[in-house]
């Protein structure tokens, strides 16, 4: 199974992955953490961005190559970023579900005064990728970080997965 966590800098997708996960269980796999491991902290040119989705792409293809559920959380603000991996899915059909992160914007600003460790979008970010967005053609989830807890959006995740799985 294929988990894809959508959202802009700051929503808290990585926090709904890490629950879902703690809970639940599955493989993460997350751009920012990826972009430190390949040593493009800071690198956010066209084709730093380009080699980071292709090593998310190789990820995503092992683990649904073993059986594992993938949970795999970055912006995904265009269609032709995500289009891939979809294509995965679909490869191994396997199913897709698709989520998307949200919180209110006086949040994210808050949210993103603060460093975090593995991400270094701040508000002008947040910003610029929001007004680039795509929104999803294809039916989804959508979770409110500032009106519930990890922990419950978690479970609304899993119930939305138990709901729309085809088995």
């Amino acid at each position: 199974m294929l988990i894809l966590i959508a959202g802009l800098p700051g929503s808290g997708k990585s926090t709904v992955a890490r629950a879902y996960i703690a809970r639940y269980g599955g493989i993460h796999i997350n751009s920012d953490i990826l972009r430190g491991t390949m040593g493009l902290r800071g690198h956010y040119q066209a084709g730093e961005k380009e080699k980071v989705y292709a090593a998310m792409l190789v990820q995503t293809r092992e683990v649904l190559r073993s059986g594992a559920v993938a949970v795999v959380d970055s912006t995904f603000f265009r269609q032709d970023i995500r289009a891939p991996f979809e294509q995965i899915a679909a490869d191994f059909d396997c199913p897709v579900f698709r989520v998307v992160v949200q919180a209110r914007e006086e949040t994210v600003r808050r949210r993103l005064q603060v460093p975090r460790p593995d991400s270094e979008a701040d508000f002008a970010v947040y910003e610029k990728i929001r007004d680039q967005s795509e929104p999803w053609p294809a039916p989804h989830l959508t979770l409110y970080t500032d009106t519930a807890a990890p922990d419950e959006l978690a479970g609304a995740l899993h119930q939305y997965i138990i709901a729309h799985h085809d088995n």
